[in-house]
């Protein structure tokens, strides 16, 4: 469904999900990983034996893609650097290294979160506490509670499943603002064939990202992706069913701003901040999609690992889905 925005002052947060389930305290005070402690080494066998074909769908998005990297707005696209390369020999004081090795090297200057990456649990809060109750001023210079580090260090593996939500609505792309629900992901799941169970990790379709590719930087005019629409009733399932990892196609994973509220990123809290799902964003789920719709097997062994950053809010990762 696609509603217009609320014109009325949205409602505070801490307000909006004064009631909202969370899972603050569940694996102890000290956790950091959150609802990835739904994926233990039950769910990792499990999830292995979903590989019967040997496919290998690696989902990330280039980096530096000559038509340009989507990025939230307000960020800038990763910029790679050649510094050395086979012209650094023309010069006289080139290096020398025994036998005439020539070499090229080069340096990437990017946002922690501008390309396909994960979220760390630590990323979003309000009422000046992260996920788990820790407290906000944690982030100030470096995030040193919830921060990526503990998710890159743990890896992500379970069983996933992928919702074609562009394919089940019969669109080439959902439309700007278009949102859904959990009862959508279910009836999207029936229609594929492929029953959702607890301990999932959900890779939502959208292809909104075509856009950007499509028509440029005139995609970030009244910017509004598609996705997940809060209710307390999808935070509850989410909370049942023991969601431990949202994928998306979409940089934000959710509606931008709730067409019911006008609350931004309702979802990033509620989820993230309160139920320790864990958020990846900005993958390409094209090429996995369209096996998916051809073979009719939507469910898949996926192995993530998001590279180890000191401190960071967020890290580049090249998830793998695998059939």
């Amino acid at each position: 469904m696609t509603t217009n925005t609320t014109t009325t002052t949205p409602p505070a947060l801490s307000d909006l999900l004064a009631d909202a389930p969370r899972n603050w305290g569940k694996w102890g005070p000290d956790d950091e990983v959150g609802s990835l402690n739904y994926l233990g080494p039950e769910q990792v066998l499990a999830a292995a034996g979903l590989i019967r074909a040997g496919k290998v769908f690696p989902i990330q998005r280039l980096i530096g893609d000559p038509k340009g990297d989507p990025v939230w707005p307000g960020r800038s696209p990763a910029v790679r650097t050649q510094v050395i390369d086979e012209s650094t020999w023309d010069a006289a004081d080139a290096p020398a290294f025994p036998g005439g090795l020539h070499y090229a090297d080069d340096k990437i200057d990017a946002f922690l979160q501008g390309s396909t990456q994960y979220d760390a649990l630590g990323h979003v809060w309000y009422d000046g506490q992260l996920w788990n109750g820790y407290d906000a001023r944690s982030t100030v210079g470096g995030v040193t509670k919830a921060s990526v580090e503990p998710i890159a260090q743990r890896g992500v593996v379970g069983r996933a499943v992928l919702l074609d939500m562009a394919r089940f609505r019969g669109k080439e792309h959902l439309d700007t603002a278009e949102t859904f629900t959990h009862e959508d992901l279910i009836a999207c799941a029936e229609a594929q064939g492929v029953q959702l169970c607890k301990r999932d990790i959900l890779l939502i379709r959208t292809n909104y990202l075509q856009l950007f590719f499509d028509i440029g930087d005139a995609f970030y005019d009244g910017f509004c992706e598609p996705g997940l629409v809060y209710s307390p009733e999808l935070v509850q399932w989410f909370a049942d069913m023991e969601i431990p990892n949202l994928v998306t196609d979409t940089i934000a994973n959710e509606v931008t701003v709730d067409p019911d509220t006008g609350v931004a990123l309702t979802l990033h809290n509620a989820l993230m901040r309160n139920l320790g799902v864990v958020f990846t964003e900005i993958v390409d789920l094209e090429t996995l999609a369209a096996d998916c719709a051809q073979d009719g097997v939507y469910e898949v062994f996926y192995a993530a690992a998001p590279i180890k950053i000191n401190k960071g809010s967020g890290s580049p990762v090249n998830p793998l889905a695998i059939k």
